[in-house]
């Protein structure tokens, strides 16, 4: 019986020492929009953005993969898909242009460096 109870006490310390704390998606009024933060699994960031006071999505919405790198940038406008969305899979990026929520153009370019432009002296 003492092995017994020794057993579920270590179980229970183990299970509790590795449990982890899982962040909870967040959702906060900011005007008239409300700016949401969804999580991932291990806790980092998946996605983050808004929506309008009908539970629609508006504005930009950023998505992130479980390593915390950028996979795509969207735009919404109550609802509807808009303007150019960017998609990046390691060195390929897919620009894709929605009107009427409807795919327009899609473009894809490789990249292979990185250029900072100025248009200061």
């Amino acid at each position: 019986m003492k092995n017994i109870l020794s057993l579920i006490v270590i179980v229970f310390l183990t299970t509790v020492a590795v449990a982890q704390d899982v962040k909870k998606n967040s959702y906060i009024l900011n005007g008239d929009v409300i700016e949401a933060t969804l999580y991932h699994d291990n806790g980092a960031i998946a996605q983050t953005g808004f929506y309008n006071q009908d539970n629609k999505l508006t504005g930009e919405w950023v998505s992130y993969d479980t390593n915390g790198n950028k996979t795509a940038v969207a735009n919404y406008s109550n609802g509807e898909k808009v303007g150019t969305w960017v998609f990046f899979q390691g060195d390929i990026q897919r620009e894709v242009s929605y009107d009427g929520s409807r795919i327009a153009k899609v473009k894809t370019l490789k990249v292979t460096d990185t250029y900072v432009v100025s248009n200061k002296p």
